[in-house]
């Protein structure tokens, strides 16, 4: 799900916040409790992968799931919660049209063979013919970024051409997308974006039901699934229409047939959220195996989505901080059937203003002249029938404000009552519990001194390291139990010690044999980027005396990768109701991780994203690539820091060989590389360059290559 953050609200900040926050508690409290037996949820998940191969699966495999679903149990509507944006090339076809048009074109037994076998293996074909006929709609995502591509196709516009010329109202725009493939799109009956909406916070609180490319608009995949299931059920299309109230400039709703669905502004939907536990989530594996009962699904609403962490489509939203990107459309389908899409319309601003002045009017008179028992019976009394009549009204399908006025009542009784002292004191005691493990005792008291550093979730610029043991499941195998517990306990031990005392790191998790920490969070930090490259560092200059210590006891040597990536994230206090911790989320986090992964791909210690290297500016770094990854559209470049200092002769000559290689004259670049291997035999840097060479002068790269090199998992 590709992501589109809204302007502010005009409100402070933390008044959003909290009105946040309010939003949040009463949908949890409100929201549907049991299963939803009309909609399941076909799930890409761990399971799957294990028994049916990486992601994604040949087109083949996905037609017979297909087949098997309208088939063997009869569902009723079918929606994707994933892009096929890739021709299907699993089934060597594309060799097989290489051979026809080239060296074997003249060839007749081949061409006959060919002819025959060609239909059989064009898979992007069998997965088009089992959706042709079939309630299907695809899904497909817009990008915002100014030079963002277009990737395929769009479906066909679900309102007018001007709809919304002369309206007070603001759609999302966009300057690329992914579409399905064009084959897809002939065969499906329709198409949807899967595109949220996240607030300020991080936080996923609405869906945009339309959204606008090119002066041209198109529905979200929620929408185009209602719209399909209501064809199916009158047997005659049904159309969208945009509903202004006594044809005024605002947009109140979206109109399917007889279905009215409350929309802001922005045309986007209030998610009625229900829990993980709200449907039944299905494993694909077990479709493709045969485990269900035919028939079991019959008449059901099908969607296809994954909560497999290593596919990222899991989300930050009021009922959990990781939720699956496939219950969020889910639950507003739904909610949309039922509904039960709650309204927040603009005339709600002008009611928060009365309430306001009317409380904020009363309480200033009565509380001061009251004893401090009575003001604090008046200032509860005063939440008491906010918050009720707030609730009322909810359950009425309005969404009002609540954050001002609870804010209001607050206010008036501190101010009277001298609250503010008691506050601070408990919020001091409790942040020196929380972060006395994560960070140095001297970044505590700080903290102590000032609660807020800490207080509310927040976005923030940060540096992630990730650190990895290479090979550590071997090592395990070689160990008793109390040895490798003795073995990871002196490792962690000693890298914790470097990231948190010595260049005053936040400790984030420990995954294993693995190590998360941050910079920047819970304190600001103008050096965080600096602190981590040097902490990554000293991590892998440690790493020989340990080894030798190691030794001394008949312990088998390690190594270590470590990744280190700076960008702004989503940090604070999350988790469940049963266990929370201080973290850190987002695309920054990601890639961080990647980073430490592809430390053995170069053969390198270290690698830092650019982000990482613009910042510090005394240590020398070796640029060592620029790689793409599936689901990015713009390449970046990533470096090994080598120590503080100056650069030698060697990064120069490594800088020729970068130079030589991007413009493919694989001769030169060899040559360099085998001299600077001379000198340095033991850097797999150089090792794996020479293969890439090898691989390249193979298979030749395209016309227009940059020296890029694209990764195929995300």
């Amino acid at each position: 799900m590709a992501e589109w953050y809204p302007t502010a609200d005009g409100k402070l900040g933390f008044v959003s916040q909290l009105d946040n926050i309010a939003y949040d508690t009463r949908l949890r409290m409100t929201m549907p409790r049991g299963v939803d037996p009309r909609i399941v949820i076909l799930d890409i998940d761990e399971k799957s992968l294990l028994e049916l191969g990486r992601w994604p699966w040949s087109r083949k495999l996905m037609a017979e799931l297909v087949e098997k679903l309208f088939e063997r149990h009869g569902i009723a509507l079918l929606g994707f919660d994933v892009i096929w944006a890739e021709p299907d090339a699993s089934s060597g076809i594309g060799v097989l049209d290489d051979l026809a048009r080239g060296q074997l074109r003249r060839d007749v037994e081949f061409q006959k063979a060919y002819s025959r076998l060609r239909p059989e293996l064009d898979f992007d074909a069998r997965f088009a013919a089992s959706l042709k006929g079939r309630p299907v709609v695809l899904g497909y995502y817009f990008n915002a970024e100014e030079r963002a591509a277009r990737v395929n196709a769009l479906p066909v516009p679900v309102l007018p051409k001007g709809t919304f010329d002369g309206r007070r109202v603001f759609l999302p725009k966009w300057h690329g997308f992914t579409g399905a493939l064009p084959v897809y799109l002939q065969s499906a009956p329709s198409a949807g974006h899967i595109n949220p909406m996240v607030d300020f916070d991080g936080v996923l609180r609405r869906v945009p039901l339309v959204s606008e490319f090119e002066g041209q608009y198109y529905e979200a995949l929620s929408l185009a699934m209602v719209r399909v299931l209501l064809q199916q059920q009158t047997g005659a299309p049904v159309a969208v229409q945009a509903d202004f109230p006594n044809d005024g400039p605002d947009l109140e709703r979206l109109k399917v047939g007889e279905v009215l669905i409350p929309v802001d502004e922005s045309a986007a939907a209030l998610i009625p959220f229900r829990g993980r536990e709200g449907f039944r989530y299905l494993s694909l594996a077990d479709i493709a195996k045969d485990r269900l009962t035919p028939g079991e699904l019959k008449g059901k609403i099908a969607i296809v989505g994954t909560t497999a962490p290593g596919l990222q489509d899991m989300r930050a939203t009021p009922v959990d901080n990781v939720y699956p990107g496939v219950g969020v459309h889910a639950s507003l389908l739904a909610g949309i059937i039922d509904s039960e899409v709650k309204q927040r319309p603009l005339y709600v601003l002008g009611a928060e203003v009365v309430l306001l002045l009317l409380l904020g009017t009363t309480l200033a008179f009565v509380i001061p002249v009251l004893s401090a028992l009575w003001a604090t019976l008046a200032a509860a009394a005063a939440l008491t029938l906010v918050t009720g009549f707030n609730l009322a009204v909810w359950e009425g399908g309005l969404v009002l404000p609540l954050a001002s006025a609870l804010l209001v009542i607050a206010a008036i009784y501190t101010m009277n009552m001298a609250y503010g002292y008691f506050v601070e004191s408990r919020a001091k005691r409790r942040i020196a519990g929380r972060f006395r493990e994560y960070v140095p005792p001297e970044v505590v008291a700080k903290l102590e001194l000032d609660p807020d550093l800490y207080d509310k979730p927040k976005a923030a610029e940060l540096t992630i390291l990730f650190a990895d043991i290479r090979g550590f499941t071997g090592i395990s195998e070689t160990l008793e139990p109390d040895v490798l517990r003795e073995y990871i306990n002196e490792y962690l031990t000693e890298m914790s010690m470097i990231i948190r005392n010595r260049y005053r790191g936040t400790l984030d998790k420990y995954i294993g044999d693995a190590i998360m920490a941050f910079w920047g969070a819970p304190m600001e930090d103008p050096q965080h980027a600096r602190n981590a490259v040097l902490a990554a560092l000293e991590m892998q200059n440690r790493i020989g005396p340990m080894n030798e210590k190691f030794a001394a006891r008949g312990w088998p040597p390690l190594a270590i990768g470590v990744g280190v990536n700076s960008g702004t994230v989503r940090v604070g206090d999350m988790g469940s109701r049963i266990r929370r911790a201080y973290t850190a989320m987002g695309d920054a986090v990601n890639v961080a991780s990647r980073l430490e992964g592809r430390t053995k791909v170069y053969g390198v210690e270290i690698l830092v994203g650019e982000a990482t290297r613009g910042r510090v500016k005394d240590v020398v770094f070796r640029e060592i690539d620029r790689i793409k990854v599936k689901g990015k559209d713009e390449a970046v470049t990533i470096y090994e820091p080598l120590g503080l200092g100056d650069e030698n002769a060697e990064l120069q000559l490594w800088d020729d060989v970068l130079r030589t290689y991007r413009a493919r004259d694989w001769d030169a670049a060899e040559a360099q590389l085998v001299s600077l291997q001379r000198s340095d035999p033991g850097r797999g840097l150089y090792s794996a360059y020479l293969k890439k060479i090898q691989e390249l002068r193979r298979q030749p790269p395209p016309a227009g290559w940059d020296g890029v090199t694209v990764f195929d998992e995300k």
